[in-house]
């Protein structure tokens, strides 16, 4: 089952639609789907997570709580939107594009991709792209 809650003003209008791009997501990769929730809050809403628990003083667009047995995807996906929002301005994206990019890469955490080596960025960018191109394919 995946959820969305909102800590935020933001909020999804069509959880359907992002619902069913994760579904495909966790397809695409051979997993299947466990309890995936997506929490959107605030900076300090996400501050607060990682200083009390990674023990990190620091800004964050997304922390994620991996809870995946074998293959079957379950995790807690927070994301502060405004941050997701200041990184498309920085890069000079489309905000939907960037909240895309997002999710995807939680949800590429919990299912074994990591982003702490050059070769994992790279690969977890070329992923991200993949994934994000998947919004957009009706089924």
């Amino acid at each position: 089952m995946i959820d969305f809650h909102f800590k935020s003003d933001y909020e999804i209008k069509s959880t359907t639609k992002f619902s069913d791009w994760i579904s495909r997501i966790i397809e695409s990769e051979g997993y299947t789907k466990g309890q995936i929730d997506y929490i959107f809050c605030t900076d300090d809403y996400l501050l607060n997570l990682n200083q009390e628990y990674l023990n990190h003083d620091t800004y964050t667009d997304i922390i994620t709580f991996d809870y995946t047995v074998g293959k079957k995807v379950s995790g807690d996906v927070f994301i502060s939107t405004e941050r997701v929002r200041d990184n498309a301005k920085e890069y000079v994206v489309d905000f939907n594009e960037e909240l895309l990019r997002v999710m995807s890469h939680g949800l590429l955490h919990l299912m074994g991709y990591g982003d702490k080596t050059e070769k994992e960025r790279v690969l977890m960018r070329k992923k991200e792209e993949e994934k994000i191109k998947l919004f957009h394919v009706e089924h």
